[in-house]
This record gives structure tokens, C-alpha cells and sequence, in this order.
């Protein structure tokens, strides 16, 4: 398929939708949106765009369809399939001034967010109010809650809670053409027509540009205990996961992790950890 760049005439339309200030096109600048966490991939954008809200995200998606040029959304950058480059140049729109925690509504056990909100950020902020938000992905500390949502992200705490789809009850949406749409319903059940909202997780952009997330909250757990079990072979730590299930006992998180890795954490990250000859791998649960 055939694009065309960004003509001057195209930036200056740009700059009109989202100010100058939102708008990056030195190398230095670019440089930084050119990669996410995918190995050593490298693709510069064009111009990397920072949009204030929904409706210059519309206006900035009519402007490509007219002029035929690719346009990729960028969350916090943590991905590791490739999600966040801009492989055919274009525009890089990055979502990180739509960071706002919206609304938290404990009565109903659910929250409005921005997608360029930071995942742990929103775990905290629900925490202080005695909910809990279990999705927990590993780059929680960096990557945005828009972005797990695009991108199917999980976490170990799935064997209790389940996946983030379980959490996305609605989404608004930006769609190719500009038109913005609601998916769904703020509701627990929602069985009208097609559930667009989980055709969104999952899209990494594809389909739309999430503006918008209502997610389920539950209770926050008022005690948590943290196990770290050590075993002789990969074998007995994997089939300990099963004994723990089949007693009856739903972990919220288990992790399993092997000797070698252990040892190049202890020797790059210079972790003291006292690392017992016979353990050869090691299960860490969460209850």
C-alpha cells in the first residue's frame, strides 16, 4: 500500500489542530518515539504528535484520510511485539498528555480514565480508596493503562482475577474516519448488538484510538502474604502449581522462575540474594 509523506502544507494543519508545542520533528526528538521495547527495531516517524483530547485526535484522523498518510498510536512504549512503531513513517501520535484519572466511582466499583494514564499509577490511586484494580503487568511503573488495553496485557495475578478483559466495561473511541463512538455500556451487563469494546483489546490501534476506558473495580483484599517456595527441579515447581489448584486454593498471583534467572538478576541488577546450591527453581506466590 502506497502513503504519502507529511507535506509542509500537511505539518501546518498539524500545528493548527494541537498547537506548535505538540508537535516534534527534529532528529533528536524523533529519535526517542522511533523504538519501543521490541529488541533492536528502529523506525523514525515523521512527526511525532502530542494531542490534547479526543477531538484533535478526530480532527488529526480526518487529516490523514484525506491526505493518505499512516498514523501510529503510541502509549508508554513498554511493548514488546512492535505495537508503538511507526513502520511506514507517518505520524507517531503519542497518548501521554491524555493522563488523567477522570472519575472513581466506589459506589458502583468502577473508575474513568484517560489511556495515558501510568497502570501503577491508577492501582494506587484506586488502593487509597479501598478498591483494587488487579491488572498487573510487569512494566506497571512505565507503561499506560491505554496501551494494556490496546494490547491485551496481562500479568500473574490472571490465575485469580482474571484478564484485563474481564476489567474494560466501556471505551470511547476515536475511529480511522474521526468519528468518535462509545463501545459499550458502564455497566456489568451489556448484551446489545456487538460488543465492540472487547474487539477493541487486543486491536493495538488498528481499529480505532481509545480516548476514554471505564474499567471494573473490585474490593481491595485487606491482607496479602507473599511466599517464595524453592525446589530441586523445574519439574516439582511446575507440578506444585497444580497440587496448589487442585486443593482448593486460588493464588492472586504465582510466578515461576528458574535458577539461571535468578543468578542474572543477582549478577546485573546486583541483587544479594542467598542462592542455595541444590534450588533449582522457584515458584513466587502471592495469597
Amino acid at each position: 500500500m502506497h502513503y504519502n509523506q507529511v507535506s509542509q502544507t500537511v505539518l501546518d494543519e498539524i500545528i493548527q489542530i494541537v498547537g506548535q508545542e505538540g508537535v516534534l520533528t527534529s532528529p533528536e526528538q524523533l529519535k526517542e518515539y522511533a523504538h519501543d521495547e521490541t529488541e533492536d527495531l528502529v523506525f523514525y516517524p515523521e512527526v511525532v504528535v502530542k494531542p490534547d483530547d479526543a477531538n484533535q485526535i478526530a480532527q488529526l484522523l480526518k487529516l490523514c484520510n484525506t491526505h493518505h498518510i499512516p498514523l501510529t498510536p503510541r502509549g508508554g512504549g513498554t511493548g514488546l511485539s512492535g505495537g508503538a512503531l511507526p513502520v511506514h513513517g507517518g505520524i507517531l501520535l503519542s497518548m501521554e498528555k491524555l493522563n488523567k484519572i477522570l472519575a472513581i466511582d466506589e459506589a458502583n466499583l468502577q473508575a474513568t480514565v484517560e489511556p495515558g494514564v501510568i497502570t501503577e499509577v491508577f492501582i494506587n490511586a484506586v488502593a487509597e480508596k479501598g478498591l483494587l484494580y488487579p491488572v498487573d503487568p510487569s512494566s506497571k511503573g512505565s507503561c499506560f493503562i491505554g496501551g494494556n488495553m490496546a494490547h491485551g496485557s496481562g500479568g500473574p495475578r490472571v490465575v485469580k482475577y482474571g484478564t484485563i478483559r474481564e476489567y474494560a466495561l466501556n471505551f470511547e473511541v476515536v475511529l480511522p474516519t474521526g468519528e468518535i463512538i462509545w463501545t459499550g455500556a458502564n455497566t456489568l451487563k451489556y448484551a446489545s448488538g456487538y460488543n465492540l469494546t472487547q474487539l477493541f483489546i487486543g486491536s493495538e490501534g488498528t481499529l480505532g484510538i481509545i480516548t476514554k476506558i471505564v474499567v471494573k473495580l473490585i474490593p481491595k483484599p485487606m491482607h496479602d502474604v507473599l511466599i517464595l517456595a524453592s525446589f530441586t527441579s523445574n519439574e516439582q515447581a511446575c507440578s506444585t502449581v497444580s497440587a496448589i489448584f487442585n486443593a482448593g486454593i486460588v493464588p492472586s498471583a504465582v510466578e515461576f522462575m528458574e535458577r539461571k534467572g535468578v543468578a542474572w538478576v543477582m549478577k546485573y541488577d546486583h541483587i544479594a540474594f542467598d542462592l542455595k546450591q541444590e534450588a533449582e527453581a522457584f515458584l513466587l506466590i502471592e495469597l
